[in-house]
């Protein structure tokens, strides 16, 4: 006869296991005010691009990813109505889009400041000073990582390596580099542009909105006078590798 398992007295106590997302990470793209559908005249505009766009690749569905950045420039982030738009626009289903939108991080999944400010954490960044700048922005503006500041200006997150390790530690502001950050030059940056006075990248073209971020990302061309050949030549410590190489080289000769 099988006798029921009983827990001895000095048997450790259950520990809960909590399925699903953890409470600081937003999934859920069908949020309070989200639009699901879109007006006419937004549908006929949104339209001209995506066809621009999708004319571009052999099959419609390899300009998803355009598309997504198309809708979020509309809407500041995924939306139930981006997602039904660009699934018809290149038959697939809403459920399908959505994959695509939730597994790429560059796709906000909530409401984004007029200018998204991210804190590389990776190694390099994060050992010298990242963790200190991002820390120091959410204490200054009153937020947690992930969020956005009251006036709507600024949404603060920490972000994984984008190739600049050479001057760490960095911090992009709309993808924009802004370089060799302190906890200070940082505090600096987002009080400009809370103030309206928004600086001058590090290197590239000059700053533009999140939302006309996003539709340059799209792939449509950035008319700003001069933004296109702002981006300039890489600095010292970018090219150092190649001056050696390039000095080692006259001297092998």
């Amino acid at each position: 006869m099988t006798r029921p398992f009983a827990p001895q007295p000095d048997s450790p106590a259950p520990i809960p296991l909590v399925l699903g997302a953890r409470a600081d990470e937003s999934v859920q793209l069908y949020r309070p005010g989200a639009p699901t559908s879109y007006a006419a005249d937004v549908t006929e505009r949104l339209t001209a691009d995506a066809t621009r766009l999708i004319a571009r690749y052999p099959e419609p569905r390899s300009a998803l990813l355009p598309l997504l950045h198309l809708v979020q420039a509309e809407d500041g982030y995924i939306t139930p109505a981006g997602i039904r738009f660009c699934a018809a626009a290149v038959d697939l289903t809403e459920a399908e889009v959505l994959s695509v939108a939730t597994f790429y991080s560059m796709y906000r999944r909530g409401p984004t400041g007029e200018y998204l400010v991210g804190v590389c954490t990776t190694t390099l960044c994060a050992v010298l000073g990242g963790d200190a700048i991002l820390e120091t922005l959410c204490d200054h503006l009153g937020i947690e990582p992930g969020g956005t500041t009251t006036d709507g200006r600024v949404t603060v997150e920490h972000i994984e390596c984008n190739a600049a390790c050479d001057y760490a530690p960095v911090v992009m502001i709309n993808w924009e580099f802004f370089d060799d950050q302190t906890p200070a030059s940082a505090r600096a940056l987002v009080d400009a542009l809370r103030a309206g006075t928004p600086p001058a990248p590090t290197r590239g073209a000059p700053l533009c909105t999140f939302r006309e971020t996003a539709r340059l990302l799209a792939g449509l061309t950035d008319e700003r006078p001069g933004a296109v050949s702002a981006s300039g030549v890489g600095g010292k410590p970018t090219l150092a590798g190649l001056t050696v190489l390039s000095e080692q080289g006259e001297a092998g000769s």
